[in-house]
């Protein structure tokens, strides 16, 4: 019988080689035992079976139910869906001393560097310009449709929501030398302005910025945080990016605004997924829009398979994490699952 620690691996929406590269997934077997380790959602009765032996499990959420109290040798949940499970009973874990860990860190890269990539797309018409270019409709070397475009270069440009993405962001952004501000209430204002960004209302931030990145996780309190008062308050030639989550805007306010032309938008994430083929901000000409793509990367989700893989080496040895984000008791409880999604029927 194996002496290494026996780790549950179920990370059902994702499969094992999407999260694992072949050589991380070489380190991780010859790590610990893997108990599962497959791409199909683990029989829950066989969970619970394989529970009070595991050291940590590694899942895409916990639909598990309230099985912790057999749960002796668990010192670690590790999530690999980059959200919070709200299913999970943190304050058990946290009373148990079993540390939840996230892999969101895994995709700030990746929604950062996409992030940038639409606020550019966005300010410079890119995408328009291809449009009329297929159609043959292109005007050459005439500045009549390009004055409403702009430089990234020294504008003031907002945050709202300063975290994991908005860190590897403003390092891709520095460059440009922009005025950098941001709103975050769960960051102090000293810690903004040691990160080198101005700390400054929500409602200043809109009503200021030229470009404004909405990077905020969805909480139990910031639904429709951006409302329609404060979207109202956006300049006209600005651009709204947004690719957190759409539950941080009150989207019907933001695509009345963006189809009347008040300012431009960049959106990756919709209140709904697939969003509805009807829905009136697929015909805004202003918006720039992606499929919730921005951190559909594979070398971001072999990053995740490289930070589980590192941190359960950490924790096997009786060390602290340092890849993944550790959830924290004043934080945790207060994520919310958020995107609504929608199952297509087949056509034939």
């Amino acid at each position: 019988m194996s002496d290494r620690p026996k780790v549950i691996v179920d990370p059902f929406f994702r499969s094992m080689d999407d999260i694992f590269s072949a050589d991380e997934a070489e380190r991780l077997r010859d790590l610990v035992e893997v108990i599962w380790g497959r791409d199909d959602p683990m029989p829950v009765e066989e969970f619970i079976a394989a529970l009070p032996q595991a050291l940590a499990v590694v899942s895409a959420g916990w639909r598990y139910g309230d099985v912790l109290d057999v749960a002796s040798n668990l010192r670690a949940i590790i999530t690999v869906s980059g959200g919070w499970p709200p299913e999970l009973d943190y304050a058990r874990c946290f009373a148990r001393g079993v540390r939840v860990l996230s892999a969101a860190p895994a995709f700030a890269g990746a929604v950062a560097e996409m992030a940038l990539a639409l606020a550019l797309a966005s300010s410079r018409d890119i995408v328009v310009e291809d449009r009329v270019v297929r159609a043959s409709q292109e005007r050459w070397l005439s500045s009549a449709d390009t004055l409403g475009t702009f430089l990234l270069s020294g504008k003031r440009v907002g945050f709202v929501g300063f975290g994991n993405i908005g860190l590897r962001l403003r390092a891709l952004i520095e460059p440009f030398g922009c005025e950098l501000c941001a709103y975050d209430p769960w960051l102090t204002d000293a810690y903004l302005r040691d990160e080198r960004v101005e700390p400054t209302s929500l409602r200043r931030l809109l009503a200021t910025s030229r470009v404004i990145f909405v990077l905020a996780t969805p909480t139990a309190e910031n639904k429709a945080l951006v409302s329609r008062e404060l979207l109202e308050l956006v300049q006209p030639d600005a651009v709204l990016v947004l690719v957190s989550r759409a539950h941080v805007v009150d989207f019907e306010a933001l695509t009345e605004l963006v189809l009347d032309g008040r300012f431009r938008a960049a959106i990756d994430v919709f209140p709904s997924e697939p969003l509805d083929s009807g829905h009136p901000i697929r015909n805004a000409p202003g918006a720039v829009l992606s499929p919730h793509r921005a951190g559909l990367v594979q070398e971001a989700l072999w990053e995740i398979g490289r930070h589980v893989v590192d941190d359960l080496d950490a924790i096997a040895r009786g060390l602290p994490p340092r890849r993944l984000q550790v959830g924290e008791p004043e934080l945790a409880t207060r994520y919310v699952r958020t995107t609504q999604l929608v199952e297509r029927p087949v056509e034939a």
